[in-house]
């Protein structure tokens, strides 16, 4: 289908929802979706046969489903008589579909519960009685079968978009063949979703009189904390794509978890955004507690814990709190006016707490959450050392936060290539004391394509006689690239190690997050100038032995540069 013709068949809108939406989303949609409080009475035409190839399930609603019996993919989804679907002749499933598979189903009452086993995967559907919900469990026992994803493969022309996340009206790429430019110089792909998994409750498209959704799981078995970013739609010419990421290596921080992930759920309304008790932080499944679903562990086994506040935050960021183990990851929103914070439905066992100002960890601790409990924490107190920015600095570029928030050509990173034609010159030196320093500065540097770029700045005479650190934060590198720093050409700093980072693609695809770093550089006294008049002149040099060329040769995302005094 070519653009003109996409663009003649429907023009529909898209949706990202935000948990801070959630009130006004429930309100507006009230009545849009049976949601699942339902009464637990069996609508009419609940139910489900078996075609031959497919169990056929019918909510009793409005949507009508099968699943294949040999090999569990999702084969038709009709709401309200129209297919949803498909697209190129494939199928909605797990990963790019399981294959032979075992699937079983059997209904308890007001609820019939889809069973696939392959290997040692297990995967559940669930269907309630006048719901037009599809609830979803994943279990990956052991890496002996790649699951990282349930895919909602949707029919071309039913929901369009020319958003970040959709390649619909080009085929020109810009970097291996899922990154596309269009013919106006901006770039699309099913990577540019802008969205952290923090920021989201669901995923889709409505057209204003239908709505298809995916509603998140809480996350707790995948990987990456509650900053990552991670494929969540895609749209193109033979249909678009929701996506529930069990786990994603790419820029992944994290060793992929394995048990039961779930639920999300495939949703549909009458145009509106999904009920908010769908929600992970709001979704309760006790009708799902006696289903026999592999590794389900009810809210009854499971804890909770609570803070009473934090100190020592900065009050201009944001905090976070975090938990994680080698089995589950949690994590919650702290209070903006005395830190206070809550984390819901944690499994048993012993976690590591982390507190986050913004994206930068600043405290963590070890704490012990048992089934039927709340752990209740006393006031945390961040010491002051903990945070970069509080020591003293001659200078500064950026914010302490984890992230390049701030620097030129960040806010577009996350859903556009460096390539594109939106994004500012990526080269170009910086003067201390401009009044536009940070925002002069580029989110990111390149080995090929603005290394060796320059910072001026003056220093008092007693400034000058003394020695000093610079700083380099950065949240994420490619290919090994780190930061090598000359002054005046009078010194140069040996080449530092490079930290752990992810090995796969970071900066091209809308992620700087990795695992944040701070290199320091103890510059001696005998590199500035004593001429209080003049410029001192810092290099920053991007090293690597690795990368190929432009904006795939090795790089950093920075996170904040500062002269200590």
């Amino acid at each position: 289908m070519s653009g003109s013709a996409s663009r003649a068949v429907r023009r529909r809108t898209f949706v990202l929802g935000s948990a801070a939406s959630a009130a006004s989303a429930a309100s507006a949609t009230s009545a849009a979706l049976a949601g699942p409080l339902a009464g637990s009475a069996s609508a009419a035409g609940f139910g489900w046969s078996d075609d031959g190839s497919n169990y056929v399930v019918d909510t009793g609603a409005s949507l009508v489903f099968k699943v294949g019996k040999t090999n569990g993919d999702l084969t038709s989804l009709v709401y309200k008589g129209t297919e949803y679907q498909g697209y190129g002749g494939k199928n909605s499933h797990v990963e790019s579909g399981l294959g032979a598979s075992t699937v079983t189903l059997k209904q308890s009452g007001s609820t019939i519960l889809i069973s696939v086993a392959h290997g040692t995967l297990r995967h559940y559907y669930a269907a309630r009685s006048g719901e037009n919900n599809i609830y979803l469990w994943t279990n990956k026992a052991d890496s002996s079968v790649t699951a990282t994803r349930y895919i909602v493969r949707v029919k071309a022309g039913l929901f369009l978009n020319d958003e970040p996340d959709s390649y619909t009206y080009t085929t020109s790429t810009v970097e291996a063949s899922d990154v596309f430019a269009k013919s106006d110089g901006q770039t699309r792909s099913k990577h540019y979703a802008r969205r952290r998994v923090i920021d989201y409750d669901y995923i889709g498209w409505t057209t204003g009189s239908a709505g298809l959704w995916i509603v998140r799981s809480n996350h707790e078995k995948a990987s990456g904390g509650p900053f990552y970013r991670s494929l969540l739609r895609h749209q193109s010419a033979d249909g678009g794509g929701l996506y529930e990421i069990l786990y994603y290596g790419e820029n992944q921080t994290e060793s992929e978890r394995f048990g039961l992930q779930g639920p999300y759920v495939i949703t549909f309304t009458d145009g509106g955004a999904p009920s908010s008790a769908l929600y992970h932080g709001t979704l309760t499944t006790p009708w799902a507690d006696s289903l026999g679903i592999l590794g389900y562990v009810p809210d009854g086994g499971r804890g909770w814990l609570a803070g009473v506040g934090i100190t020592g935050r900065d009050t201009a960021y944001p905090y976070t709190v975090g938990l994680a183990n080698a089995a589950a990851q949690y994590w919650g929103s702290a209070r903006s006016s005395d830190g206070y914070f809550s984390v819901d439905r944690i499994l048993p066992g012993v976690y590591t707490l982390t507190v986050y100002k913004g994206e930068l960890a600043v405290y963590s601790t070890q704490v012990t959450v048992s089934a039927g409990a709340t752990t209740t924490l006393n006031t945390i107190t961040i010491p002051s050392s903990n945070d970069p920015a509080n020591a003293g600095a001659i200078w500064r570029l950026g914010s302490w936060d984890g992230t390049p928030s701030g620097f030129k050509n960040a806010d577009l990173m996350t859903h556009a290539h460096p390539s594109d034609a939106r994004a500012a010159a990526w080269t170009g030196n910086v003067v201390i004391g401009s009044g536009s320093e940070t925002s002069a500065f580029p989110c990111y540097l390149w080995k090929d394509v603005n290394s060796g770029l320059l910072v001026y700045f003056r220093l008092t005479a007693a400034q000058a006689a003394a020695a000093h650190t610079l700083r380099i934060g950065v949240t994420t590198a490619y290919a090994n690239g780190r930061p090598q720093i000359t002054v005046n050409d009078a010194w140069t700093s040996a080449i530092p190690s490079p930290p752990t980072q992810p090995s796969t693609r970071s900066l091209t695809v809308g992620s700087y997050r990795g695992n944040n770093h701070t290199f320091s550089y103890s510059v001696p006294a005998s590199a500035w100038r004593t001429d209080t008049s003049q410029y001192n002149v810092l290099r920053i040099d991007v090293v690597s032995g690795s990368g190929t060329t432009g904006h795939l040769s090795a790089g950093t995302a920075i996170d904040a540069i500062d002269l200590l005094a």
